[in-house]
């Protein structure tokens, strides 16, 4: 076949569709000769010798073609490990660039720079990976956005749902068989309603950058199901496509987002910029490692054969580097301007701010981040941390950054199994915890508050299993979080089977109650305001299957107490958002907009914080002191709140207090809103009106809101 070739822009990199053909630009500065290599409907393969280089960039044009268009690149050039160089035109590579990619790696001999074959050990690997690797996709940037626009809704007024794409509707009956699992299934109008029924502002998606799924995992009969393995920043995942992989799952992506934003919820990504799905030296060669390795990735100093990694995947990739910088930025930039998104969560973001060895808050990437006019206005989570030294970071990012709070899932879950010494912790955390971020003069929004994550047990194992049970991983039970701090919960010597069931319908009751009353932003994970449970799987990384996906079935013994709870968790969600004193802008001042007692109604003094057994306290929240203003400039007035907490193993007894000192007193009349003490949790109405100084008992592990009547 005869193309008509010109040479090209060197901008913008990628493949670039205009109408009448198709630019294509890669960065390369260690290539003496790179071929784009087209494939045809006959899986023929036409290779372009790549003629014009500006500034490392390799660049033509292909007029007549347009989208749907599969091609890679070959790049020819020096291939010396030891100095991590590692060319090999045998490997037919993705465009970093793709915007849609087709196919999935085989694990074939040919992936990999070197022979399986010990007898050919040394000897560089020519084996061509044509057939057994992922084809880059030539897409139409063409759609009808219509008049879409982001909900931007203001992080004080946020509730965040992590969710798997293909998880959360592959089960789902309300959703058309074609359609589970999908972008599209996804946006259904059930599962719409069944988030905004329960009161969710963002979604926030597990990875669908498109990720590789491991051999290793496939031989043994599972898959990559987290998705946490990339190998293209700017394709959404091809398998949650519904109609086909050539450029369908980028209009099926837009439609998804597109139908969210109709419905006032935002669209938050997950996205693993710290390393990507081509590991160490004996991982496959699959684009970057083939195209510039020593451009992208972080290798060990003096021994460039080997990969520098803070992730526990292999690699790391080169934050100094001002092609990696680019990479990275232009990927946000393009999921914010082109596909629409609201934010995105950081995967292991510690790595993301080690220039050299240590993690340095300003390091070049979060100053590129702060003066980009379009990355900063979006939403930004870190996961503040990473494997290497130094990398627990929770409260050390700078200003703009909001952050996933390690530290508050640590000590909510220790204070409701009844752990010695942790109520002053626990008492900063659930108001914002201002130790952390505010001598940085970031806000409670800093902190999102999450009691369990894609990472570790449900909300229903966590109350629900003494130990982890990995056995379906294939690896003895060894691996995932040894401790995930649940041991029952607190069920530790009880006997009784029914005294075990309910303490754990409480439990459950209990940390959604302290999740959605305290200050920061929340973060729901999927499922558990349905008892999802994996089984006692704390590491459900590679379970594609029954054991991950969203139960949906509300017809089996446990149907009703799951329909309670999830109304129960609306009426907490649509609570909280109803009152600004439950999400407030700013910390606490401690001009009387706070105080806290004991269960005598005390107000408690340092004695009573430094009491290694304390279990029990109550915050009061005062609703005319938030300091705050609307949009129209008019000062904020709320409701007052009274939260007490007992999380002894015995019931207590509460006196509600008069004032929070000598001179301020507290309203008078209150009402009971929530007591997790009953399966329902609300119960509203049906408790009469509960006056200063009266008493008010607590069963064990029990939470009770209280809320101030003004007349």
């Amino acid at each position: 076949m005869q193309y008509i070739v010109s040479s090209g822009s060197p901008f913008p990199l990628g493949a670039t569709y205009d109408g009448s053909g198709v630019n294509f630009a890669v960065f390369s500065e260690v290539a003496e000769k790179v071929e784009l290599c087209i494939i045809d409907g006959d899986n023929k393969e036409h290779r372009i010798n790549v003629i014009e280089k500006d500034n490392h960039v390799w660049h033509i044009r292909i007029s007549g073609i347009g989208e749907g268009v599969r091609y890679g690149f070959r790049v020819y050039g020096p291939n010396d490990e030891q100095n991590g160089n590692r060319c090999n035109p045998s490997k037919l590579l993705i465009d970093p660039y793709a915007k849609a990619i087709e196919g999935m790696i085989d694990g074939d001999e040919s992936l990999y720079s070197y022979y399986f074959d010990q007898d050919k050990a040394g000897e560089v690997n020519t084996l061509d990976s044509k057939d057994h690797t992922m084809h880059s996709v030539v897409v139409s940037p063409y759609f009808d956005w219509g008049n879409d626009r982001s909900p931007k809704h203001s992080y004080s007024d946020t509730i965040i749902y992590e969710l798997h794409v293909k998880g959360m509707t592959e089960l789902f009956k309300k959703v058309p068989e074609s359609l589970r699992g999908t972008y599209l299934g996804l946006a259904y109008p059930s599962v719409i309603k069944y988030l905004k029924d329960l009161g969710i502002t963002a979604v926030e998606l597990m990875p669908v950058h498109q990720f590789v799924n491991d051999p290793s995992l496939v031989e043994k009969g599972l898959n990559n199901y987290w998705g946490y393995n990339t190998i293209g920043y700017f394709a959404p995942h091809n398998k949650y496509s519904a109609t086909g992989e050539k450029g369908e799952q980028v209009r099926e992506f837009k439609e998804m987002v597109r139908t969210f934003h109709e419905n006032d919820i935002e669209v938050i990504l997950d996205v693993v910029y710290n390393h990507t799905a081509e590991g160490n030296h004996m991982g496959p060669t699959l684009s970057f490692k083939g195209i510039d390795n020593r451009s992208y990735y972080r290798l060990v100093e003096n021994d460039k054969k080997h990969y520098f990694d803070t992730t526990g995947t292999g690699n790391s990739l080169l934050m100094r580097s001002p092609q990696t910088l680019q990479l990275i930025t232009d990927s946000l930039r393009y999921w914010v301007t082109d596909m629409h998104v609201d934010g995105f969560r950081f995967d292991l973001a510690a790595t993301l701010a080690r220039q050299f060895h240590e993690v340095d808050r300003l390091s070049a990437f979060f100053d590129v981040v702060h003066q980009d006019p379009i990355i900063s206005q979006v939403k930004l989570i870190a996961e503040p941390w990473d494997l290497g030294d130094g990398g627990y970071q929770v409260g050390g990012f700078p200003v703009l950054w909001s952050e996933w709070n390690g530290r508050y899932r640590d000590v909510v879950r220790d204070f409701w199994r009844s752990q010695d010494s942790t109520l002053a912790e626990f008492a900063t955390r659930i108001t914002g915890s201002s130790d952390l971020y505010a001598r940085t003069g970031r806000k409670p929004v800093a902190s999102v508050n999450f009691i369990t994550a894609h990472d570790g047990f449900t909300l229903n194992d966590l109350v629900s299993y003494n130990n982890k049970h990995n056995e379906a991983n294939g690896e003895d039970n060894r691996d995932g979080e040894s401790n995930n701090r649940s041991w029952n919960c607190g069920a530790e010597g009880i006997t009784d089977d029914d005294a075990v069931l309910t303490l754990r319908q409480r439990q459950r009751r209990n940390f959604l109650s302290t999740l959605f009353l305290s200050q920061g932003i929340p973060m729901l994970a999927h499922g558990d305001e349905v008892m999802r449970t994996q089984q006692g799987n704390n590491n459900t990384y590679c379970q594609d299957n029954e054991i991950t996906w969203m139960d949906w079935d509300f017809s089996g013994k446990n149907g009703s107490e799951k329909e309670e709870l999830y109304r129960f968790t609306s009426k907490l969600i649509h609570f909280r958002l109803k009152h600004p004193s439950l999400h407030r802008r700013d910390f606490f001042q401690g001009n009387g907009d706070v105080a806290w007692f004991d269960n005598t109604g005390s107000v408690m003094d340092s004695e009573d914080w430094s009491n290694f057994f304390a279990k029990t306290m109550m915050v009061y929240l005062n609703g005319k002191k938030i300091t705050e203003r609307d949009k129209y400039g008019n000062e904020i007035v709320d409701d007052s709140f009274i939260i007490i907490f007992n999380a002894h193993f015995e019931p207590m007894e509460f006196v509600l207090p008069k004032a929070a000192d000598n001179s301020k007193k507290i309203e008078e009349k209150w009402r009971v809103v929530i007591d997790t003490k009953y399966t329902d949790g609300f119960v509203g109405e049906r408790r009469g009106p509960v006056k200063t100084g009266s008493k008010i008992k607590l069963e064990s592990r029990s939470l009770v809101l209280l809320e101030s009547i003004s007349r």
